[in-house]
């Protein structure tokens, strides 16, 4: 568990895709997160899904089979199916996981896990590289009110993690089993309860992250009051040891939800998927009225295709340019964000390119 990042990127031990990125290649992304629908189970009270709304159009079995072999040609190395939409909602997630893992892909899942099926973990659990659960608390009745469901959603979703585990360890699977809670500044009193949950139920991590918004702040996150919560994030990590870990995000916890770079460069190596089926240079630009971002649908064009397309370098092109300013014309701590920093400082030459990074990291696919 040493050798697994949650705080950082992984981006320099794929120099191949960097040296052609620098010789100005087109290059196919390393990672691509996508959902299979915008559908979800949950009304979390922070979910930056309902800034996201698009042009819906449903992504079928043959769309998503389409969509991954696609990507495996192309040199994908991993999916992950986390975006605007709880993918467990689409009666082909199973499908689409063993169709990745055929394809030679590296699948991943993050899941709220009410809709995820007990008798379904022994046949996908072997083909994830991991598991992720959203739970952003441990108490019962903080559950309810944070992610806006019932109380039986509760203790569904724990057994379920229970039940994983516990394949897990029998069988000896690779796969591994975290938790995920996205930290408000009011959700303060669910940090130790998080970490002692976490560890009493197995898990091989848990991760507590910023919660992102948008450029104008609708969601109203008060990035200044993450600092009064370090003694209990310090805290809770203290919980970690050789088989479980706590990791906060502290880079983009503490950063004031501030930006460095004005450019975005990461979309080539990490591109995301909404699961309306729409293809943009990542989940800050799903909304319709950033249409100008907007590459395509894979409902109605292959990725090939769309990847092949003067209009996807172009988009990608734009948004690394001097005609766009990630400070202040997206939303705050993206997906891309570390790798961002790292691009932007090898780009202007502030570091080199030296891929003798070490030991290589767990999930080392999913930049």
């Amino acid at each position: 568990m040493g050798r697994l990042i949650l705080d950082g990127h992984k981006l320099m031990w794929h120099e191949d895709r960097l040296k052609a990125w620098m010789n100005g290649e087109r290059i196919a992304p390393i990672t691509i997160d996508c959902a299979l629908t915008r559908g979800c189970t949950y009304r979390c009270v922070y979910c930056y899904g309902q800034l996201q709304t698009n042009n819906e159009k449903k992504i079928t079995k043959d769309v998503i089979f389409r969509f991954l072999d696609d990507a495996a040609s192309l040199g994908v190395k991993a999916i992950s199916f986390v975006s605007d939409g709880e993918s467990t909602c689409s009666p082909y997630l199973y499908d689409a996981i063993l169709r990745g893992k055929e394809d030679g892909l590296d699948l991943a899942l993050g899941t709220n896990g009410y809709l995820l099926k007990d008798e379904r973990l022994e046949d996908v659990l072997p083909a994830l590289t991991y598991l992720r659960f959203n739970i952003s608390a441990a108490q019962p009745e903080r559950y309810v009110e944070i992610h806006g469901c019932k109380r039986e959603c509760y203790d569904k979703v724990i057994n379920t993690v229970r039940e994983s585990v516990r394949i897990k360890k029998e069988k000896r699977l690779d796969v591994t089993i975290g938790l995920q809670m996205v930290l408000l500044p009011e959700f303060g009193d669910q940090i130790i309860p998080m970490a002692k949950l976490g560890k009493e139920i197995g898990a091989d991590y848990l991760v507590i992250k910023h919660c992102s918004d948008d450029e104008v702040g609708s969601l109203g996150v008060d990035y200044s009051k993450y600092r009064e919560l370090t003694p209990a994030l310090k805290e809770a990590e203290a919980f970690s040891d050789d088989e479980y870990i706590v990791r906060a995000k502290w880079s983009k916890i503490m950063s004031g939800g501030k930006r460095s770079y004005s450019r975005c460069y990461g979309p080539p190596f990490i591109l995301q998927l909404s699961g309306s089926g729409l293809v943009a240079p990542c989940g800050m630009f799903f909304n319709s009225r950033y249409k100008r971002y907007h590459i395509g649908n894979i409902v109605d064009t292959p990725f090939r295709e769309l990847w092949r397309s003067d209009r996807y370098w172009e988009i990608l092109k734009l948004i690394a340019s001097e005609d766009f300013d990630a400070r202040t014309m997206c939303g705050t701590l993206c997906l891309q964000h570390k790798v961002n920093e790292f691009l932007g400082d090898l780009k202007d030459g502030r570091i080199e390119l030296n891929c003798s990074a070490g030991e290589k990291p767990m999930h080392i696919n999913f930049i």
